[in-house]
């Protein structure tokens, strides 16, 4: 459940119509992350609408970031848990866990990117080969 807001929290918000138009996705989408937990507004007003914060958009980017890498819903909650519990910790206690499957993240994005620039090569050849016809 979101958590009360001030007024001055209220004013730096944004409705989700604003977030879609900012991340250029979905309200469906954004919708969907929220149902299943992945992303929750920061707030509701009165009348229920969602209200996010800058903390939601930056997140959400991160969300569409993963996207094309092929992750699952699960793996991009999986990772904003990780990145929530470095946020949160105190400076220099660092959790060596944590950072570990930071690394994990890091290691297994750097081999989707690979595969997908391989694919990319391989897409610039074929329309190499069409091109010469």
């Amino acid at each position: 459940m979101a958590q009360e807001m001030t007024a001055e929290e209220v004013v730096a918000t944004m409705h989700i119509g604003e977030l879609a138009d900012r991340s250029q996705m979905s309200l469906r989408t954004i919708r969907h992350y929220d149902e299943v937990g992945l992303l929750k507004p920061s707030g509701r007003t009165e009348g229920g609408f969602r209200l996010y914060t800058e903390r939601d958009f930056t997140r959400l980017l991160l969300i569409r970031r993963m996207k094309p890498l092929g992750f699952t819903l699960d793996a991009m909650a999986d990772l904003l848990r990780v990145i929530d519990a470095l946020e949160t910790a105190e400076p220099g206690q660092g959790d060596t866990d944590v950072r570990s499957q930071l690394n994990g993240f890091i290691e297994e994005a750097a081999k989707r990117r690979a595969k997908l620039e391989e694919q990319l090569g391989m897409a610039d050849e074929f329309l190499a080969l069409l091109r010469a016809q």
